[in-house]
């Protein structure tokens, strides 16, 4: 059993921060692929950045410049520094962890609003 807990969402103004984090729990492979994705309404669910245990990054062209990605693999965690944040942001943000031999998993996701 895996489990996926998210923190940091919340509301901020355009122009401001928020760190998402994402502890993982339970039976992880050691070789594992952690990420954040978002869905806003009415909208399907995007890839926003994804890490693998070796620190090879992938970013939305939307986000790059603004959010950085990064990860303790000690702590099975995974967090995702948003800056420059837009109303266009606004989203349910989701953690993902995907091992080849066991599949996704999946967060309860966090908020995140942006005021204009």
């Amino acid at each position: 059993q895996v489990q996926l807990v998210e923190s940091g969402g919340g509301l901020v103004q355009a122009g401001g921060s928020l760190r998402l984090s994402c502890v993982a729990s339970g039976r992880i492979f050691r070789f594992n692929v952690m990420g954040w994705y978002r869905q806003a309404p009415g909208k399907q669910r995007e890839l926003v950045a994804s890490i693998t245990t070796a620190g090879s990054t992938n970013y939305a062209d939307s986000v790059k410049g603004r959010f950085t990605i990064s990860r303790d693999n000690a702590k099975n965690t995974v967090y995702l520094q948003m800056n420059s944040l837009k109303p266009e942001d606004t989203a349910v943000y989701y953690c993902k962890l995907a091992m080849e031999t066991t599949g996704d998993y999946w967060g309860q996701g966090t908020q995140v609003t942006v005021s204009s």
